[in-house]
């Protein structure tokens, strides 16, 4: 930690003419695959950006590259917490950084690739996160202050310690507008004002992954049925069967939270399929709302009409 208790920059040793490639985009659009191509053709390795990909044992819900992809192309921050554990984004930034010095440091080009927001704009843009430890007694008290006055309500009220921070917040993400509230009352300071940037040491070309809505809609659904197929209900028991508890936020998330409910009776396995098929396509929205279409720092790419050659030569371009 530095002096005044934010979490240090990114590591100086890594000369900024080192480049990182960023592939980002929502859920099903095709990163993996993609990245895994650029990877083998360029010699690289990925670091995870993937939210849900950190918990051990949750391989079929999270959709994580298989055994033998990562046997293709070395694979870092997958499986790093158990499911009852928590990781802050501050030991996730802490964590990305030593993994992509690592990996520049063995002559390796490499990739940070997935589909979570934060991971991906705290190593990018180089945040600088409040080291304020979780509190649960307190976000237990914003947890059901949020369920007596709504999630717009706890909105409301952030907005009146940190409208900085309220603006960048949706107010349907509670757990973030918690945080905020948590930080504010932890250290008495806006947690916008504690969040200062630092560029990290890299030049960085960020890929965006894309697919017409309906086309991706179609990727949804033909990747639940996938999971379905592969034993996401056998994944659900065996991790209740290894004592992890429904309420935990990992068992929580897109695909356990459903299965769950099938698994305790309140659903039907056909209920709950249409359930992970349609909140996931509510998720990729609010994915959009992280990697968005005009944004200048992202190249956009539709792997279903660019082919790999075209997009193989545009990073290439970048690497010269």
């Amino acid at each position: 930690m530095t002096a005044d208790g934010r979490p240090p920059p990114p590591p100086a040793e890594v000369s900024r003419s080192k480049p990182l490639i960023v592939i980002v985009g929502p859920t099903a659009a095709g990163k993996t695959a993609l990245s895994i191509a650029l990877a083998e053709a360029l010699d690289g390795e990925i670091v995870s950006a993937d939210s849900r990909q950190i918990y051990r044992g949750m391989d079929i819900g999270t959709a994580k590259a298989t055994p033998a992809e990562r046997g293709c192309v070395p694979h870092h921050l997958l499986d790093i917490v158990n499911p009852d554990q928590a990781l802050t984004l501050a030991e996730y930034q802490r964590m990305a950084y030593a993994a992509l010095a690592d990996i520049v440091a063995r002559g390796r080009l490499p990739f940070l690739v997935g589909g979570t927001g934060q991971y991906i704009r705290a190593v990018v843009e180089g945040w600088r996160i409040p080291a304020v430890a979780p509190r649960p007694g307190l976000r237990a008290e914003l947890a059901a202050e949020a369920e007596r006055i709504g999630a717009a309500g706890l909105h409301a009220r952030l907005a009146e310690l940190d409208p900085v921070a309220a603006g960048r917040i949706d107010y349907r993400n509670v757990r973030r507008v918690i945080r905020a509230l948590e930080v504010h009352l932890a250290t008495g300071q806006p947690i916008s004002e504690l969040q200062r940037k630092t560029s990290p040491p890299y030049r960085i070309l960020q890929i965006g992954v894309t697919r017409p809505r309906p086309e991706l809609y179609d990727r949804i659904d033909a990747r639940v049925d996938q999971m379905i197929a592969e034993g996401l209900v056998d994944e659900v028991q065996r991790l209740v069967a290894a004592g992890y508890a429904w309420d935990l936020p990992a068992m929580t998330g897109l695909g356990y939270r459903q299965i769950g409910q099938y698994l305790r009776g309140e659903l039907a396995l056909s209920q709950a399929i249409a359930l992970i098929k349609r909140q996931t396509r509510r998720f990729v929205r609010q994915q959009c709302t992280w990697f968005r279409g005009d944004d200048p720092a992202i190249r956009w790419v539709d792997p279903g009409t660019t082919v790999f050659s075209e997009i193989l030569e545009g990073v290439g371009g970048f690497l010269a």
